[in-house]
């Protein structure tokens, strides 16, 4: 077959139409849990409400992958991505002790771990372009954000006082709207930085157009923007973690300095939540210019 003729990858728009009819089930999923108060009924709610917009976002990349990265390539990366990056961070993190740090802390062993799990899966990726790098740390990233987003609904679901499932709930549906602007969002920003640095270059021109020609894959380069780009996403990562906790200072000192007397806590607390929004799309903008900056510097040139 030739190449006129070979067929091409179409996109039937999957991610909508799975997140559309997953949504349906969770919901339904909700009113059946709520109505038999059946605990047998709690790990498909956690699942469905944890891995449906993650799973939207590998269909998503799926679609759009070229190369030989292969829609099986995504799916693998989604899955090991999300276990091999818990299992990871937990042992990594569980040596953190409580500082002022601990935030910074934090970001900085996740996106670690993420990044490694990127480093291993797309190693033999050719050609190694900023989209494609972006596509498949978006799976690896919305791996990490299901299996995480799944733990923190079983903490929330199980209390005391036996199955919360308002807080699970709750838990699923906070997540579930921030996952494609933090995991996500900042492992396919590390993916494309990662894959556009990649290059023959760094195999000297001899041996670069020897490895072109055979078809092999380029090699990973460790530049200047690659280091940059990923201390930004550690650092954008730490600001996410850590916003309530900057929106309540700064909500004090605002409520400090334009009010009279001695407020109490629920007026020095009173603009929090908007700052913390307010905080939360700041960052994911940031995070969205950036992709964008990358994508557009290492744009294949006609």
């Amino acid at each position: 077959m030739d190449a006129d003729s070979a067929p091409a990858r179409t996109r039937q728009g999957w991610w909508w139409k799975a997140l559309l009819a997953g949504l349906a089930l969770w919901l339904a999923t909700i009113v059946v849990t709520s109505t038999t108060r059946s605990p047998n009924l709690v790990p498909t709610l956690i699942l469905l409400g944890s891995l449906l917009v993650p799973f939207c976002v590998v269909l998503f990349a799926a679609e759009r992958i070229s190369g030989n990265l292969t829609s099986l390539d995504a799916f693998m990366a989604f899955f090991l991505g999300g276990a091999f990056g818990v299992l990871g961070v937990a042992l990594l993190e569980s040596k953190l002790e409580v500082s002022p740090w601990l935030y910074l802390r934090v970001a900085l062993v996740e996106e670690f771990v993420k990044a490694l799990i990127l480093l291993v899966l797309g190693r033999s990726v050719a050609p190694k372009t900023a989209p494609q790098g972006a596509l498949l740390g978006a799976c690896i990233g919305a791996g990490f954000a299901g299996f995480e987003s799944a733990g923190y609904a079983f903490s929330a679901a199980v209390t005391a006082n036996g199955l919360d499932l308002g807080s699970l709930i709750q838990s699923e549906a906070t997540r579930s709207i921030l996952t494609p602007v933090c995991h996500v969002l900042w492992t396919a920003l590390l993916g494309a930085i990662i894959f556009g640095a990649a290059g023959p270059a760094s195999t000297g021109a001899a041996r670069g157009a020897a490895d072109g020609a055979a078809g092999r894959a380029p090699r990973y380069r460790l530049t200047a923007g690659v280091l940059a780009v990923f201390l930004g996403v550690v650092a954008l990562h730490a600001l996410w973690d850590s916003m309530q906790g900057l929106a309540d200072a700064f909500a004090a000192v605002v409520m400090g300095a334009v009010g009279s007397g001695a407020p109490d806590a629920s007026q020095v607390l009173a603009p929090s939540p908007a700052l913390y929004v307010a905080g939360l799309v700041l960052v994911a903008a940031a995070g969205v210019g950036a992709l964008a900056l990358v994508l557009r510097h290492h744009k294949p040139r006609a």
